[in-house]
């Protein structure tokens, strides 16, 4: 059996490659690599990026789709010293524009595929340096990495954006402690057993899928890398690989038990972690009939994760609750209310250690020692929490987030937009889907599409509203703030000026 490393203080695959040189670290296209082997390649990527000029403390940001070099890259960071800064592949080329002025890097890898991005980025980017992570990273000399030494755990492992309630990203600063404690509370919870391996298929820009690639080096449980989700590659590893850990969200699963065919999954799978949004009681059933053991699982970026999990057991009985918070991770609600709803508020290790340059946003989110997640929740007798608003008006599609403002803000740019408000709806395949209603500006006119159109130039897909009302009026309180809800139920509620408009 594996044993985790016991030495958060010194570069972990290096540390993972002494005590097991021969232990399979990943499987990617067929293909094991030891950690041996994994440990050789990221001292000459660590080597190259040194050569490229990159010193401890710089930043390097990454556009990039999962794959084997984007861990080995990963990794030698941590070996430099750098802070990675991973870019979500799926933001327009403005978007990402955006991001990188406010991150700043020593150096920006890409893959193939972001080129064209990449060509739109380089005449508005003039300083940063650009690197294609195949050819070029290959291509480039290299030096002697710098030695190895103790790390400073304080000191930021990872900057991931996460867009505000304001639509103004914030990058969340994210320590070598802090994914060092989030490893130890899930392997806690979890457990590790002699065949343990995962299935890794969730974007390694997003937490979920960066936390398991770091948890497998402190762990010493090897992975199976996808380069994207596919359903039936997901269901055929899980039957061929003994797969026995798999991290998803409501979207995925849901796509995996209809493409199933209603075969029940092998024994071997004794954890599926389904977290990212809302969690439909239905598919938690369906999942658990079907030999898919889930456990739901509450988390956040500014966590490092997980925060709260339920044990597999426990979601037949409660199949709406993310369980209890995990080991050394507190959590209470600030201002309940009279049904005991209150604010989910976070203390433990695990918390982020800011906001990059937004002191201001920083202490209004971690204040008296708790971070203040904007979640509504609830406990149970039993101390088992329950999920009831995701940040309120944040709407959660495919398990990507979507802040309205940010898709207001855009709407709101277009000449024909006086008002605009925008918000989600509940959709059996995505979870959530995004909708929008406008006012238009008397004298102007627009539609549906054009709309739509000009917001495709300016957000990622996943942003654009799927659907668009014309309204006379947005619904307010005597404050002035939107009434969302009556946008969202169903029976019409608000008086259409024309029929809702689809795309």
């Amino acid at each position: 059996m594996p044993e985790p490393l016991d030495r958060p203080d010194w570069p972990w695959l290096s540390q993972r490659a002494g005590t097991d040189p021969d232990g399979p670290a990943i499987v990617w296209e067929k293909r094991t690599i030891s950690f041996r082997d994994l440990a050789q390649k990221v001292e000459t990527i660590a080597g190259k990026i040194s050569a490229l000029g990159v010193r401890a403390g710089d930043r390097i940001a990454l556009l990039m789709d999962s794959s084997l070099r984007m861990v080995e890259v990963i990794h030698a960071a941590q070996r430099c010293g750098a802070t990675l800064v991973p870019l979500n592949t799926r933001l327009s080329a403005a978007e990402i524009e955006a991001l990188l002025i406010d991150a700043d890097p020593r150096l920006l890898l890409y893959d193939l595929q972001r080129a064209e991005s990449v060509s739109q980025l380089r005449s508005q980017l003039s300083t940063l340096r650009f690197v294609e992570a195949y050819r070029d990273l290959d291509a480039a000399a290299a030096i002697s990495p710098p030695g190895l030494s103790s790390l400073d755990l304080s000191a930021i492992h990872t900057i991931l954006y996460s867009s505000g309630t304001t639509g103004t990203p914030k990058g969340v600063m994210l320590t070598h402690a802090n994914h060092w404690a989030s490893a130890s509370a899930s392997r806690a919870h979890l457990g590790i057993e002699p065949n343990d391996r995962w299935l890794l298929m969730l974007p390694l820009y997003h937490v979920g899928g960066l936390s398991i690639v770091l948890r497998s080096v402190i762990d010493g449980v090897p992975f199976h890398l996808h380069p994207d989700f596919n359903p039936a590659r997901a269901n055929a590893a899980l039957r061929a690989e003994k797969i026995t850990l798999v991290s998803v969200v409501s979207t995925m699963l849901l796509r995996m038990l209809d493409e199933n065919g209603g075969e029940r999954y092998p024994g071997t799978l004794r954890c599926v972690l389904l977290g990212g949004g809302p969690i439909p009681e239905a598919l938690v059933r369906r999942a658990i009939e079907l030999g898919a053991p889930v456990a739901q699982t509450y988390g956040l970026t500014e966590a490092a994760s997980q925060v709260a999990t339920a044990m597999v057991g426990d979601s037949r009985v409660r199949p709406r609750s993310c369980g209890r918070p995990l080991s050394g991770i507190k959590l209470k609600l600030g201002s309940p209310d009279a049904s005991g709803r209150g604010e989910i508020q976070v203390n433990g290790p695990t918390v982020m250690a800011g906001y990059f340059r937004q002191h201001g946003a920083g202490i209004a989110a971690l204040r008296d020692g708790w971070l203040h997640t904007g979640d509504i929740g609830h406990f149970d007798c039993d101390g088992f929490l329950y999920i009831d608003d995701r940040r309120s008006d944040l709407i959660v599609t495919g398990g990507e987030n979507v802040y309205p403002a940010e898709v207001e803000n855009v709407l709101l740019a277009h000449p024909a937009v006086a008002e605009a408000a925008v918000y989600g709806v509940v959709d059996s395949q995505w979870g959530q889907r995004v909708a929008a209603a406008v006012v238009v500006r008397d004298g102007f006119e627009t539609e549906a599409a054009l709309l739509r159109e000009w917001c495709e130039n300016r957000l990622a897909r996943f942003k654009l509203p799927k659907t668009i009302d014309f309204l006379e009026a947005l619904p307010r309180t005597a404050s002035g703030k939107i009434k969302r809800y009556l946008l969202r139920q169903n029976g019409d509620p608000v008086p259409r000026l024309r029929g809702t408009a689809h795309r």
